[in-house]
């Protein structure tokens, strides 16, 4: 008696694992995901160990660290980018993660007007201007967006740099992930945006 209910119990955990790895397949962002996902190489690993599931335990304790590191990886961008309420600017410091890195000298330009679009860049190092807005740029903010979002696919204005720069970049697909892992991403930038948007015609306003 003992032994079936021992054995209904196991059953039992690989079922749950079961119901939890279709449960991560219905949710629509990856927080959620890789809950769902760590729970079940949890069961599944406690279910294989005890019946001597050899490969399928293997393979849960290798899902498991990747996992856990997708995780990790989502709670720091969610961390980086989510600001207090009334915070001026977004931290964009995880597009030093994914982007590919540049450097460029005083004088230089990154990009200038009428270049294709092809990424969006935070800037590490260094000061920039866009110099047919007279915006001026500092560590930590992100530029190139209002091209990156308009049909034309071409740079509105010429970005220059007037100290040493040290600028990251990431491309539509890159964009499009670290929007997926946190919509709050997406948001920051449509933010910075819309401010930039706002400051231009409140700045042409006061000279009309």
């Amino acid at each position: 008696m003992d032994q079936i209910a021992n054995l209904n119990w196991i059953e039992g955990i690989g079922w749950l694992a079961s119901l939890i790895t279709i449960a991560s397949y219905s949710v629509s962002t990856m927080l959620p995901l890789r809950f769902l996902a760590i729970t079940s190489s949890l069961c599944f690993a406690t279910y294989a160990f005890i019946l001597h599931l050899w490969p399928l335990l293997a393979m849960e304790l290798i899902l498991l660290p990747i996992n856990l590191y997708r995780f990790w990886q989502v709670l720091s961008l969610r961390r980086k980018v989510s600001t207090a309420s009334g915070a001026k600017q977004a931290d964009f410091s995880v597009i030093k993660t994914y982007g590919k890195r540049s450097r460029f000298d005083a004088g230089s330009a990154v990009f200038e007007r009428g270049d294709l679009v092809d990424q969006l860049y935070y800037l590490a190092k260094g000061r920039i201007k866009i110099e047919d807005f007279g915006i001026d740029l500092a560590p930590g903010d992100v530029f190139g967006e209002i091209a990156f979002f308009a049909d034309a696919a071409t740079r509105t204005a010429t970005a220059r740099c007037t100290e040493d720069a040290e600028v990251y970049g990431i491309n539509e697909k890159q964009f499009m992930r670290l929007q997926f892992e946190d919509p709050s991403f997406g948001l920051a930038i449509m933010r910075t945006m819309t401010r930039r948007l706002m400051a231009n015609v409140n700045s042409a306003s006061g000279t009309s």
